[in-house]
């Protein structure tokens, strides 16, 4: 089965080295707005969306609380600007790391994108992003949480797509097996509590793909 190319919304030549510290510009977007959202990105990651206030994303933006609601409309849209970067963010690294790493189809392909998920966390010390923000989101209806939703729900077509494209048997069933495995090694990681945690995602993961020719 072809491959699907991966262009449009997400790049294939990101250079692994150096995309972690990229911005990706959202269209339309001012250089002012883009600092304001990258400082944000930083802050809101490294402590937290209701510990960070907009006087000092402000401050470290080297902007103002008036520009800033001038470009996201409140502090509400901003954590929502956020949280759209960083799973594009994330989406092209993955994606990019696959197609380097396992360019042919295969189950070798299929569980790359749990070795991109090693890589990735290598470089976020705090865990996965979008769990910390749901343990402060959830129940509050917030934007945002569509966001995160979309995040899991890409996660579970990628893997679907890669068992797809490999010849897998049943790729929908076993692309939601793998994606379950997929965030609790996240999970996992993010709480700091399993040191094995990514070894034993992916043996279960091998299992769950099974014998491949």
């Amino acid at each position: 089965m072809p491959r699907r190319n991966h262009t449009g919304r997400y790049t294939r030549s990101v250079d692994l080295e150096v995309f972690p510290m990229t911005a990706i510009t959202p269209p339309r977007m001012t250089p002012t707005a883009v600092r304001i959202l990258d400082t944000a990105e930083v802050l809101f990651y490294l402590h937290g969306l209701r510990a960070v206030g907009v006087e000092r994303i402000a401050e470290e933006a080297e902007t103002t609380k008036k520009t800033i609601y001038d470009r996201f409309g409140s502090k509400d849209g901003l954590i929502t600007a956020y949280l759209a970067q960083r799973r594009d963010r994330w989406h092209a690294y993955a994606l990019a790391f696959v197609d380097r790493h396992e360019p042919d189809p295969g189950a070798a392909r299929v569980l790359a994108l749990l070795r991109a998920l090693d890589s990735w966390m290598d470089d976020n010390a705090r865990g996965c992003g979008f769990v910390n923000a749901y343990a402060e989101l959830a129940g509050t209806g917030h934007a945002g949480l569509s966001i995160i939703a979309d995040e899991k729900q890409w996660t579970r077509d990628y893997y679907v797509e890669l068992l797809t494209e490999a010849g897998i048997a049943d790729p929908q069933r076993r692309g939601r097996e793998l994606a379950l495995v997929h965030e609790g090694v996240v999970v996992q990681l993010t709480a700091g509590a399993q040191p094995h945690a990514m070894a034993d995602a992916r043996s279960l993961a091998g299992r769950i793909v099974g014998p491949w020719p």
